[in-house]
Order: structure tokens, then sequence, then C-alpha cells
């Protein structure tokens, strides 16, 4: 008879943060949608979770990253500059208390979760593998961008990742369905919260 590794299964919330909502300086429609969303499923749901942790931009100086003139691809408008209100967690988050914040973008470009580090240092691999993580589930914003690239790296470290695709919203329908298309060819499970 074999013995099963245990499953110790982490949600990465990957920046859920004013400046990607309506109001915000790279706003993503439905955002603050997706923030009450996630914050019920949260609520109700906690106990899924040996680990949460949420990440953030939190741009210093990101160079190339900020531009007067953005292509929306490589450069865009400032955004999640540190210290602002718009950097902090969604203000429908404030209930939850994850185990870890990572912030991640300080002085360069940074998409994935994987990108950046806690308040002690520590990158988002190390917390997960601090506790023993086998599985994680992604939401955030925006899909099309930094939950893609965040759910791409977690499959890339070897952990089975799933995507919440009613917990998430992209910057466009197309580059949404883009963006699906990579995750589920890294091997990214999507799935819609409500059928866990």
């Amino acid at each position: 008879m074999s013995t099963a590794e245990p499953t110790r299964r982490a949600l990465v919330v990957v920046d859920v943060q004013p400046t990607f909502c309506e109001g915000g300086a790279l706003p993503v429609e439905g955002g603050n949608a997706v923030a009450r969303d996630i914050a019920l499923y949260i609520a109700d749901h906690r106990a899924r979770y040996d680990l949460v942790v949420t990440t953030q931009d939190w741009h210093v100086d990101p160079g190339a990253h900020f531009s007067d003139e953005p292509d929306y691809v490589d450069t865009w408008p400032p955004h999640g500059v540190a210290g602002t209100a718009e950097a902090d967690l969604h203000p429908a988050l404030s209930a939850i208390v994850p185990e870890a914040s990572v912030k991640k973008g300080q002085y360069a470009a940074a998409y994935s979760g994987f990108e950046g580090v806690d308040g002690e240092g520590r990158g988002l691999a190390q917390i997960l593998s601090d506790g023993g993580i086998t599985d994680v589930d992604v939401v955030g914003l925006a899909e099309s961008h930094c939950v893609r690239s965040t759910a791409i790296d977690a499959v890339g470290l070897g952990l089975r990742t799933r995507v919440l695709t009613d917990l998430t919203a992209p910057v466009t329908a197309e580059l949404g369905a883009a963006a699906r298309e990579e995750m589920r060819a890294a091997g990214a499970e999507l799935v819609a919260s409500s059928d866990l």
C-alpha cells in the first residue's frame, strides 16, 4: 500500500488592489466585484487552505515599466505606487488575515507573484515550500497578466495549480482567452470556485 503525500493547499490572491479596479490607474472591468467575491469566498472557505498569501504590485521606481506614452504591452501608466492607497490591498479584503504578503516590482517590472518577497525577504516559492504546500489555487487581477504569470510559474515549480475562473478578470476578453489557453497548455486547471 502506497502512502500518498498529504495535500496542503494555498490560496494565492494576486494583486487585488484599488489600482487595478474601477477608479484606479489601470482599471480592470469588474475588478471591484472580483475583490468582493474573493473576500466572500475566503470568508466561506478559509478552512480549505493551509496558507493564504497575497501579492501586490509595489512600485518604487520600476524604470521603463512606467511611461508617459505607454504601449500597454511592455510599458504602462504609473500604477501600484508604493505607499499609496491604490497600492494597498483592496478594502474588501480588510478582514482576511493572510499568512504571508508578497510585494513585487519595486525597481523593475514584475508580473508573477513569484518575483516578489515578503517582509522577511522570502520569495513566494520559499513561503510555499516552508508551508509544505503541494497545491495552489490562484485568484485575483488581472487574469491576462499577473494571474497568468503566477499560475504558469506555480506549475513550473511542480505545484498542482488551479485558477478559479470566477474570481479573476482579464484586461480584455481577447487577452483573457489567450491567457486561459496559455495556462491550460502549461498544465494549470481552470475551474469555477462553485464547482470545487
